[in-house]
């Protein structure tokens, strides 16, 4: 008779459950609730579903969906004596524990419960987590619960106002101060006024070497040229003796970066792979959950929602050992000392592989062409940060005319050191001049004054947002991918040359946010928000009571803004009703904007799309090439409802029912999609689903 199983082990993915498995013996059972089980009702006053006069009080229903899961896990919790609840490492994975604790009635069974953290899937790592439980944090389980009610709250009552006022969609505590950030620097941009001014730039010869110099100084004193005019004057002043002034050379060192934590993760891989944060935080998930090598699912990273460079000095210790049998002693003379963010919250370790000696070439036949991508760029950055810094001569020459000094420029790599490894993503140009002692003479090829505009400041790429985020300590690693989706899918913004340019929806959300809400909705009220959580969350404030602070400063806002703020009217277009001559407009439906006569409801007339069909910037995971268009059904009883088709149409027949957003499912990796309410997988044979987050 087989024995039964006496100890369940509690993840949130399947993946994870199905790695974990396997390095645990037949003792342990281990299930996954798939996310979430619980959230927030829609019930009660303004369907918050939290208790404001009773200190805040949540109250929670089972997601959707989830009732044969809680089923299946209080069967099983039925058959064992121990619980080991190992939900991610993090705020939002200790509330998922603590849900399953109520919901499952674990602390009325008379059974041992444990909560236990793996930060990386490894045999050694699971099995070493699983010697060191411990209970559940009700300190991180209040500080995700604070964060979910003021999303809650905030999310809700603004975004029902806005929809009402302005036809806005929704607004939200991280997503509405990121699009003040876009929105204030395409204000800057359209109050620039460019300002021309010259450079004098030469080429110049020795011993058959080319290089060059630009003009910055006469006499000592820097210049600066703002008209044609003036830089003809300088060069009619020029005369044919080039002469070397000064040489300066200095050995400098060139230090590797830290390891990646998640918002340089995310910045890199957008730059470098062209991946948004989106898919850059679903490839890391797969990794970190495990991929099968040789049959055996392995965790290749450690997890990756983490804002510290820390590496544990176990790993510090074997990858110095590896870098010196590898690429020699000499590449393994560095103890790095990296700043660590005045916002971290050193929970976890940086981003790094789980073994430094699983290369990424020895298991490319594994991964996907992506997953490779991402895994190659995540191990050669750590092991760069572990090596040697490179060393580089760096030369200064000033050539001297008639007064008039030119700057030249050289340098030339004389140790690799770390860059023997991270070369394709830091790269690093010799360049090289010929030797030049002072008094020397240079033969002048060309001088020639060349004509520029200042310009103005750069709008913000996914990358540049992120960074620019994470300095200003607004939102946490959880948040920046999500954040990013959500301006894209309500058309706050749309994305040209890779950078986000508000729309005028976007424009118009922003400045009454800004009129009605700026003491909440910017910068500085959303950080200290965010230390309140991190306060909350290490014991040292009151979740209930900052909750308070916050609504009786917001809600009077938002009574106000029902008052005072001006509802947009019907925007009307050059075109006339063909039943009764009135003007049309454009109006708001359920489905989006349509055009209809301005006479409603005596006149009914609706015109019909003749546009091209609208192309998604998502793209077709069936076939791989087309992308996906929103289409209309023309027949039958759903006439009128929208569906998504690939593009690749015929080659590709690819349709879906809901609407498709640019993330992965974590469990199959097909696409998602939403219904409004609801995140779901459209491999129909998987049943991941979520709920929709307040602010997506």
């Amino acid at each position: 008779m087989k024995k039964m199983k006496k100890k369940l082990v509690i993840v949130e993915s399947p993946a994870k459950a199905h790695t974990i498995e396997k390095y645990l013996g037949n003792e342990y059972m281990v299930m996954s609730s798939v996310g979430h089980i619980r959230d927030l009702a829609t019930s009660g006053p303004g369907g918050l579903g939290v208790d404001i006069e009773n200190n805040f009080q949540p109250h929670y229903k089972i997601i959707p969906g989830k009732k044969q899961i809680i089923n299946q896990l209080k069967k099983a919790v039925n058959s064992v004596d121990e619980i080991y609840l190992a939900t991610d490492p993090d705020r939002e994975g200790e509330a998922i524990s603590w849900h399953l604790y109520e919901v499952l009635n674990l602390g009325n069974e008379d059974k041992k419960v444990y909560r236990v953290e793996f930060h990386e899937i490894t045999k050694n790592a699971v099995l070493k987590a699983m010697a060191n439980p411990r209970s559940i944090n009700y300190n991180l389980v209040r500080s995700q619960e604070s964060r979910r009610v003021l999303d809650r709250i905030i999310g809700f009552k603004l975004s029902k106002l806005l929809q009402h006022k302005i036809r806005s969609k929704s607004a939200g505590r991280v997503q509405s101060v990121a699009l003040k950030l876009i929105v204030d620097r395409e204000k800057e941009i359209q109050a620039f006024v460019k300002e021309e001014y010259y450079t004098i730039d030469a080429r110049f010869n020795k011993d058959k070497i080319e290089f060059e110099g630009a003009l910055f100084a006469y006499n000592g004193e820097n210049i600066k040229i703002n008209t044609k005019e003036e830089a003809d004057v300088i060069l009619s002043k020029l005369t044919e003796d080039y002469l070397v002034q000064d040489v300066e050379k200095k050995l400098k060192q060139k230090n590797p970066k830290p390891p990646f934590i998640t918002s340089t993760l995310q910045q890199e891989a957008s730059t470098k792979l062209n991946f948004n944060s989106s898919k850059t935080m679903t490839l890391a998930q797969k990794l970190y959950e495990g991929i099968d090598i040789d049959g055996t699912p392995i965790g290749l990273i450690t997890y990756m929602r983490t804002d510290s460079v820390r590496l544990s000095e176990e790993f510090v210790h074997g990858a110095k050992d590896y870098i010196t049998s590898t690429y020699g002693p000499e590449y393994s003379k560095f103890e790095p000392t990296f700043k660590v963010s005045k916002s971290a919250q050193d929970a976890h370790e940086a981003i790094r592989p789980t073994d430094i000696t699983r290369t990424p070439e020895s298991i490319k036949k594994f991964l996907t062409p992506d997953l490779y991508k991402l895994y190659r760029m995540i191990y050669y950055r750590t092991l760069a940060s572990l090596m040697s810094p490179a060393q580089v001569y760096h030369t200064q020459v000033i050539i001297n005319n008639n007064g008039y000094q030119f700057k030249v420029n050289g340098q030339e790599l004389v140790f690799d050191g770390y860059l023997k490894v991270y070369n394709d993503y830091e790269d690093t140009k010799n360049t090289i001049l010929p030797n030049l002692e002072v008094d020397d003479k240079v033969e002048l090829l060309e001088v020639v004054a060349n004509q520029h505009f200042t310009q103005p400041p750069s709008r913000y790429t996914e990358a540049k947002l992120i960074k620019e985020m994470e300095e200003l300590g607004i939102g946490r690693p959880s948040t920046y991918a999500i954040t990013m989706e959500t301006l894209k899918k309500r058309n706050y913004v749309t994305v040209v040359d890779k950078k986000f340019v508000p729309t005028e929806q976007g424009m118009i959300t922003s400045e009454k946010l800004d009129q009605y809400f700026s003491d909440i909705i910017n910068v500085d009220y959303t950080k200290n928000m965010e230390e309140n959580l991190d306060d909350i969350a290490n014991g040292e404030k009151v979740w209930y009571e900052e909750l308070r602070k916050f609504y009786d400063l917001f809600n009077p806002m938002v009574e106000y803004a029902k008052e005072k703020m001006e509802k947009l009217p019907p925007k009307f277009i050059d075109e006339t009703c063909p039943l009764c001559g009135k003007q049309l407009v454009t109006r708001y439906g359920p489905y989006g904007p349509f055009i209809g006569c301005s006479g409603y409801p005596e006149f009914k007339y609706i015109k019909k799309e003749t546009e091209q069909p609208k192309v998604l910037d998502i793209k077709c995971p069936k076939c791989g090439e087309g992308y996906f268009v929103e289409r209309v059904t023309k027949k039958g009883k759903l006439r009128g409802k929208k569906f998504y088709a690939c593009s690749n149409y015929p080659k590709c027949e690819n349709i879906i029912n809901n609407l498709p957003i640019n993330e992965l499912c974590p469990v199959c990796g097909n696409i998602l999609s939403t219904n409004g309410k609801e995140i779901l997988c459209e491999n129909k044979n998987c049943k991941y689903k979520r709920p929709v987050k307040d602010g997506e």
